[in-house]
């Protein structure tokens, strides 16, 4: 078991100059003020957008600066074709990195931040960027499209174990309780943990989580073990939980195979991310996924607060 929370959380004020610049800052485009804020706030020497198809962006409502466009649809397909690209001329290894997990699919962040793991990195800051509000309260939906497949992300597939005896699904309970359906009977052999975002990001959003929960639990079924708790805006802390939830499940039962989906916020993504590099590579561990055919450009309104998480690697 490991404790992450001895990396650094730090809150930015965007009425305040904020430290830099960054050599390279990498945000995902969508037309939500708390992402557009945050890219003209940030200081930095080089500022990449990257346009994901899944948003269906029109080529007359791309961004000004330097994009990155592809049709790729697999994240690792098109991290690997921007890092090829014209964009990907800073040396990684000793660079001040920058990366906006808010704009970004899960699977693409989770995979540019291996990637960058991988070309020497060894200190990234990120950014996440936490909604006023979300524009449909719990009834919000992020994928907008059906869900076309459950299947492992790229850089977080695991060993295979043919005994499946003992399975394990770790959900990352956020809104859309359609999204923990569609895993949870992807494996709907394995028996069931739920880590919900609480603290929510904000009092409103705590009720609609509290009215959400139930449901999670009704799409996780009989074999659901438990319901855990981490801060929706902290990544150390919610791999730290994971981390004592597999030592637990572990000691009790033993873990044949275990599955993490993370389905919360961009913050507890990482958290799964940082837990993942951080204790289960190359083991019987991987990050699944739901992945729809297209997502919602503005699912939020406003700002309000930006967060800053400082990782270190190795961890």
């Amino acid at each position: 078991m490991k404790d992450y929370t001895y990396l650094y959380r730090d809150e930015l004020f965007l009425d305040k100059e904020w430290e830099g610049p960054w050599d390279l800052f990498i945000s995902a485009f969508n037309t939500t003020e708390r992402v557009g804020s945050v890219f003209n706030k940030v200081p930095a020497k080089e500022k990449h957008w990257l346009v994901h198809n899944e948003y269906r962006f029109l080529n007359d409502e791309h961004p000004a600066g330097d994009i990155f466009v592809s049709d790729a649809n697999n994240e690792a397909d098109f991290i690997l074709e921007y890092a090829d690209s014209k964009h990907s001329q800073v040396d990684l290894a000793h660079a001040k990195l920058c990366i906006d997990l808010t704009g970004f699919m899960r699977p693409h962040m989770m995979f540019l931040v291996k990637y960058l793991v991988e070309r020497g990195a060894s200190v990234i800051d990120a950014i996440y960027s936490e909604p006023s509000y979300y524009s449909r309260k719990e009834r919000t939906q992020f994928a907008q499209g059906s869900v076309t497949s459950v299947r492992q992300v790229a850089g977080f597939e695991g060993l295979i174990n043919n005994d499946n005896s003992c399975d394990l699904l770790i959900v990352g309970a956020g809104y859309e309780t359609a999204l923990i359906a569609e895993v949870a009977e992807d494996k709907d052999k394995a028996r069931k943990a739920v880590l919900l975002g609480l603290p929510s990001l904000s009092a409103d959003m705590y009720q609609q989580n509290a009215l959400l929960t139930q449901r999670a639990a009704d799409a996780l079924g009989e074999s659901l073990t438990g319901k855990h708790f981490a801060p929706a805006n902290d990544p150390f802390v919610t791999a730290s939980v994971l981390s004592a939830i597999v030592d637990r499940e572990r000691k009790l039962s033993g873990i044949s195979n275990l599955y993490l989906s993370p389905l919360a916020t961009k913050a507890q993504a990482l958290g799964f991310t940082l837990f993942f590099l951080g204790e289960c590579s190359n083991s019987n561990a991987s990050i699944i996924f739901p992945f729809s055919t297209h997502y919602g450009r503005e699912t939020s309104e406003g700002i309000a607060r930006v967060w800053k998480y400082r990782l270190e690697f190795p961890l």
